[in-house]
């Protein structure tokens, strides 16, 4: 095993020590928050910003172990799985390919969607998500890590300002409560579902933690950055990606909480009614900016999760077939295709469902949740790298995520409720 030292110990910070960390914001920064998070605003206030705050707390030990394991070794968590059982890899392999498909659909859906906002003249959903797809693919296969490890630093900063200034100028107008306006609670198990979506990509999918490793891997190796470096890249992105939920949850209570517009629950349509939130706060001149950003941001969403599910699928059927630990770019490019042809599938099945397609994807990741926590505790514990401070948030950690998830499947299956 490499340790930190052989790996680097720099203490510098500069603009291309940013990476995997911001690649997860970029991931995060999606559906859960553009729609849901914002929805929670509109619908329940401020309520729900404490399951916010509880589902980045419970997730960030998870994450933090995929940027210290592959600070540690060198190795992404992929390989650790590997090294620890082959029950372990197979059990990530065949839930990250399910993931991949269903998460990068969802996404890039959403995206064409938004897309569709921003031109002049109207084409169906379906031909836009097929240019969504292909762009990111050509993208992803002409430049690959390095111009995703680029782009999307530019797209997060644009995207933060944009939504800042929005809640600022939002929340300093006085709050327009309609006089027959009745507050909803969200605490019943007829809200669950919607409160576990929330939960489910929040900050994102908890294979994400791996994919982060895998980037990181790749960074060490390309750019040769620190332990120190890595770990702030890492929490400057988790806390961005938790802070600009608060920020979106905002808005929704700001705009929408308490006036007498109908919430639309449906996702596509929803987007409508966010950029009408930011032209209602910055201005009608800032419409098409809005667009764009919102835009960028999706589709920096379904270029990470292409290239990070097609590379950690590579890296596992990699190590599966031959045992080999050097990720072929060949795998990656098959990988890579084979996520965006099997997602545009699942699109055209869900085309006109998006709202279904949205909340089936981020409740089966917070549902699979639990399992992907447990594999990285115990690999991490299995390494000996576990302080007794982080052994005992993972397992509070693991508690939280597991009750939940065992709450919603017995009133999904009618056990409850």
């Amino acid at each position: 095993m490499n340790d930190s030292s052989s790996i680097g110990n720099s203490r510098k910070l500069d603009w291309r020590a940013f990476g995997p960390g911001i690649l997860m914001a970029s991931a995060a920064i999606g559906g859960s928050h553009l729609v849901s998070s914002t929805q929670a605003g509109a619908l329940y206030g401020w309520q729900l910003a404490i399951m916010i705050v509880l589902a980045n707390l419970f997730k960030y030990p998870f994450y933090r172990f995929g940027t210290e394991y592959a600070y540690s070794t060198g190795d992404s968590l992929i390989i650790g799985y590997a090294k620890k059982s082959p029950i372990y890899l197979w059990v990530f392999f065949i839930l990250c390919v399910i993931s991949g498909v269903i998460s990068t659909g969802a996404v890039a859906l959403l995206c064409a969607v938004i897309l569709g906002y921003m031109l002049p003249f109207e084409i169906n959903t379906l031909a836009l998500s097929a240019v969504v797809m292909t762009l990111s693919w050509v993208m992803l296969i002409a430049g690959h890590y390095k111009l995703l490890d680029n782009l999307t630093k530019w797209i997060i900063m644009a995207l933060t300002i944009a939504t800042v200034m929005a809640v600022i100028v939002a929340g300093s107008k006085p709050s327009v409560i309609a006089p027959d306006f009745i507050e909803a609670s969200p605490w019943n198990l007829a809200t669950l579902g919607f409160i576990i979506a929330l939960m489910g990509w929040m900050p994102a999918p908890m294979e994400f933690s791996v994919l982060t490793s895998v980037w990181t891997a790749k960074k060490i190796h390309t750019d040769h950055t620190s332990r120190f470096q890595g770990l702030v890249d890492f929490n400057v992105g988790y806390l961005t990606s938790a802070i600009l939920a608060l920020f979106f949850l905002a808005l929704g209570v700001f705009v929408q909480y308490g006036s007498a517009e109908e919430i639309i629950m449906q996702g596509g349509a929803y987007v409508g009614q966010l950029i009408q939130m930011y032209t209602q706060t910055i201005g009608e001149w800032s419409r098409l900016f809005v667009t764009f950003i919102a835009f960028l941001c999706m589709f920096g969403t379904v270029i990470t999760c292409m290239d990070g599910y097609g590379r950690a699928n590579a890296e596992s059927q990699s190590l599966i077939k031959t045992g080999n630990t050097q990720l072929t770019e060949k795998y990656v490019k098959l990988w890579t295709t084979f996520t965006g042809v099997a997602a545009y599938i699942l699109i055209t099945f869900f085309l006109g469902q998006m709202a279904t397609l949205l909340k089936f994807a981020m409740i089966s990741s917070f549902v699979t949740a639990p399992i992907f926590a447990y594999l990285n505790y115990s690999l991490i514990k299995s390494a000996g790298q576990l302080t007794p401070f982080m052994k005992w948030f993972a397992i509070v950690s693991i508690v939280f995520l597991s009750g939940f998830a065992v709450l919603f499947l017995l009133q999904f299956f009618k056990f409850i409720g």
